[in-house]
């Protein structure tokens, strides 16, 4: 249950937003499995009358996985994230879609650094989040603008996970500087089910699932989830609760309304970093500060419309967010036993918000054209405190601020002969921000920011073809809850690659470059954050699967990344604090290359499926320490099942050979990963 926070945001309510499932009708597919499989003789008729306009999803999320689009981007179905041996949704998508991830240790609420083509300011906030057509950024916020709190995903209620690499897609603004993960859920289930999960550090996690399906006139689904763990380190205790309700009705043929809440709650302690030599000795007992921790509850609220006529199609949602954390961290001179003589911060943040986007999408010769229109606004009031066993000594920061933003979007779609497509289209946004620090007279300003977007595809034989494209992408500067004048960091991307896919065997390969302008560089154990400069980015994407043997897939994804700043000067660590030129060197928090690879066994014939697996990081260039590059590293992970009836066990293996791995390191304290981990779940439908 959400605390009483959550209850007295929860009335703000109702602002609105859309969201569009789809730029490209015809690159969605249905939410959930096709009515026609149903054994009823009318529902097999319902469907085949439904079933071009349930292609049409009727929330606004653009989700480029059809081969035709010039553009990178990477499917994550249910059932693959099912079959993943993890245990928080930062490492799901690690191990299913080969995003890097650098975990900050702090606990559920803390968002984690997840980064896609090297780039991760901190708490992933150059990577845009989108949970069934809400964003999850947080636009004005004091610990980092862009704040993505990735711990609002249910992974039972997932039906898929679209990743978009790069700024290509029109429909994501603020934020998607490297590009943007939209999270589709269930709308219905037929059936309801139970599931518990127990293992290594005392993890306990419980979830149930409720729902119905009454074919085309709608359905709807009910999830709940309660976790428990005491963590690998003392004083790392979590504790989670997660809601979940979506519901759909087709109100006519031709006229769709679906809705959903989603609602989390966590309590947490953290043990702090450790120094070098303390995890060089795999020190983990080692508690900086144990009244470190914090809470964070989060809701939203959303309604979506859909309207489908044989000329077009018309989707939009409306929603409301809702959020309270408070967060209690030792800012470390040394890390490990030494980092309790630094200062105790609090982060105490209120905030309430929501958004309206409408999208219309009609037919013309020879493809298709979306005009949509994007409204967001977002109310935050922040507070820190220097503190000392969570007893405030002064204030540091308060201060209220809100941004109210507003975009056009446009896409084009082209066929320009039969094996040749273009891509047209961008975004032009407007950002005005408001900060008020305590008593002082409000500060006010605005950006505007156009993005264009191009791309093209070529279709060589009917299993390769090629593409290209190039766009602009955006994200607000750090520290403008405070500053609303700083500049907002932009990028120029530019991509190009091939695609094959033959039966079951599927291989891309692209090449990017990408130009940042007005580069951040930020230092999470400081807090401090600086702009100007430029950076740039280059590198080479694969993914590929492929049939080995009867019923063994072979698949993987990988990411190798060249980023270098290009021209950033920064103030020294010693006094005097001489300037240092970060010019050629690597970007912070990156890594050379990240990927995962996997054996997977399974059949339709058989009840059985066994997977082996690994993750790569490497070499990683560490916060705050200019020109240092750590070594590489490898996890391997083992997990399998078995499905009989309506029961199904898996067990699995997380770190199988216990390899010590850093998940975040910055001016030489470190937050170790998660050693050894077993794991086993029962699921029962009933």
């Amino acid at each position: 249950m959400l605390s009483h926070p959550i209850r007295r945001l929860a009335s703000a309510g109702a602002i609105a937003s859309v969201t569009l499932a789809s730029i490209t009708a015809r690159a969605q597919r249905p939410t959930v499995p096709d009515s026609a499989a149903r054994t009823d003789s009318a529902a097999r008729a319902d469907s085949a009358h439904r079933a071009e306009q349930r292609l049409k999803a009727v929330t606004i999320v653009a989700t480029p996985t059809d081969a035709a689009e010039p553009v990178s981007a990477l499917h994550v179905s249910a059932l693959r994230l099912e079959r993943m041996p993890t245990l928080d949704a930062w490492d799901l998508l690690r191990q299913a879609a080969g995003i890097e991830v650098h975990s900050q240790g702090q606990g559920p609420g803390f968002a984690s650094d997840a980064s896609m083509r090297g780039f991760s300011s901190d708490h992933s906030t150059d990577l845009a989040l989108w949970v069934d057509g809400v964003p999850v950024n947080e636009p004005v916020n004091g610990h980092a603008e862009g704040y993505n709190d990735w711990s609002l995903i249910f992974p039972r209620v997932v039906s898929g996970i679209d990743v978009t690499r790069g700024p290509s897609n029109p429909l994501f603004g603020n934020f998607a500087l490297s590009g943007a993960v939209n999270v589709l859920t269930i709308d219905r289930v037929r059936e309801s089910s139970a599931s518990l999960t127990s293992g290594s550090f005392g993890l306990a996690d419980a979830t149930f699932m409720a729902g119905f399906d009454h074919g085309g006139r709608g359905g709807g689904v009910f999830g709940a989830r309660f976790v428990r763990q005491d963590g690998f380190r003392p004083n790392s205790t979590l504790r989670l609760a997660q809601g979940h309700l979506r519901l759909s009705h087709d109100i006519s043929s031709n006229h769709t309304i679906d809705g959903g809440v989603e609602l989390y709650d966590t309590h947490w302690h953290s043990p702090g970093f450790l120094n070098e030599q303390e995890f060089a000795a795999r020190e983990y007992g080692v508690v900086s500060n144990p009244s470190d921790g914090g809470q964070k509850q989060r809701a939203q609220e959303r309604i979506s419309l859909r309207v489908v006529r044989p000329e077009f199609v018309w989707r939009t949602t409306a929603y409301a967010t809702q959020g309270y954390w408070q967060l209690f961290l030792t800012i470390p001179p040394a890390g490990g036993r030494f980092e309790g003589t630094g200062s105790q911060t609090e982060e105490d943040d209120h905030r309430y918000g929501g958004g309206l986007t409408s999208a219309l999408t009609w037919t013309i010769p020879s493809g298709e054209m979306t005009v949509g229109v994007e409204g967001r606004a977002d109310h935050a009031h922040y507070e820190n405190y220097f503190t000392t066993g969570r007893r405030r000594d002064s204030t540091n920061t308060n201060l209220t601020a809100q941004q109210l933003s507003g975009a056009l979007f446009v896409a084009l779609t082209s066929n320009l002969a039969s094996r040749v497509r273009v891509d047209l289209g961008g975004r032009a946004d407007n950002l005005s921000t408001t900060s008020t620090p305590g008593a002082a007279t409000a500060i006010n300003a605005s950006h505007g920011v156009i993005s264009p977007k191009i791309g093209a595809t070529l279709r060589i034989t009917d299993w390769l073809s090629a593409f290209g494209n190039a766009s602009r992408g955006f994200r607000s500067a750090d520290g403008v809850i405070s500053d609303p004048a700083r500049s907002v960091i932009t990028v120029w991307a530019y991509e190009g690659g091939i695609r094959l896919q033959r039966a079951a065997a599927r291989l891309s390969v692209d090449v990017f470059q990408m130009n940042v302008s007005n580069e951040q560089t930020f230092n999470p154990v400081t807090r401090g954050s600086a702009n100007g400069g430029t950076s740039r980015r280059k590198g080479i994407e694969v993914d590929r699967s492929a049939p080995v043997l009867h019923a063994l897939m072979f698949d993987g994804s990988w990411t190798f990344n060249d980023a270098v700043y290009t021209s950033r000067t920064i103030a020294g660590n010693d006094p005097p604090a001489s300037p240092v030129s970060l010019a050629g060197l690597p970007v912070y928090n990156t890594a050379r290359y990240v990927g995962t690879g996997g054996l997977e066994w399974s059949s339709a014939e058989s009840a059985w499926h066994a997977r082996v697996a690994g993750n790569w990081v490497g070499p990683y260039s560490p916060f705050d320490e200019p020109g240092v590059v750590l070594p590489a590293y490898g996890l391997l992970h083992v997990s399998g099942g078995l499905r009989t009836g309506k029961t199904s066990i898996d067990l699995g293996v997380r770190n199988a050979l216990d390899r010590g791995y850093p998940e975040l390191v910055a001016g030489h304290i470190i937050s170790p990963g998660q050693p050894r981990a077993l794991f086993g779940s029962v699921r029962l439908a009933f």
